[in-house]
């Protein structure tokens, strides 16, 4: 494979603008920069739980998520070049489906915490959605494939089973919202 970077320092968005893959430029603060910039921001946190002590299959899945991230990122950049269909949507799904499978009923909120490997994948977890908001308002501006709302959607909930999982693998019982305080 060639060289895809060989300038780090180009100096052409220090008018405040950035070039997407298709050569247009655009205003850093465009929607679109926004999503990816989330996308980006989601990627490297996953880059900092897998720094965690996972197990193998764990740190394969969420490898395939980060490869995932960028390719999505690259269809929000390259909009006519589809690279997020179902199979990556199903793909979470079944995730998802295998790591509840032990996991028991919910019958209070569940608060951010535990293990710090399960409050990373809450971090994780937000950050998908905050994410996931972005996109679904560039998606008011431009046509978008569902399956990249589809994708965050899931990987949300996923990181949500995930943190679970976490803190039940390590015999820690999952912090609980108490409820509303009564004056």
């Amino acid at each position: 494979m060639g060289h895809r970077l060989s300038r780090i320092v180009t100096r052409t968005g220090d008018d405040g603008s950035t070039g997407l893959a298709d050569g247009r430029r655009v205003p850093k603060h465009d929607a679109r920069i926004e999503a990816l910039g989330e996308v980006d921001e989601l990627n490297s946190l996953l880059g900092l739980l897998l720094t965690e002590d996972l197990d193998d299959a764990l740190r394969v899945l969420l490898t395939e998520i980060q490869n995932d991230l960028f390719d999505l990122g690259g269809e929000l950049a390259l909009p006519d070049h589809p690279q997020v269909g179902e199979p990556h949507v199903q793909r979470l799904e079944e995730a998802i489906t295998r790591l509840n499978a032990s996991l028991p009923p919910l019958k209070e909120f569940v608060l951010p915490g535990g293990t710090r490997t399960a409050a990373l994948a809450h971090v994780c977890r937000s950050v998908c959605r905050r994410a996931e908001r972005r996109l679904t308002r560039l998606g008011t501006e431009a046509p978008l494939s569902p399956y990249l709302r589809q994708y965050l959607n899931r990987l949300s909930d996923l990181l949500f089973v995930l943190a679970r999982a976490l803190n039940q693998a390590a015999g820690r019982p999952e912090p609980t919202w108490r409820g509303p305080r009564r004056a």
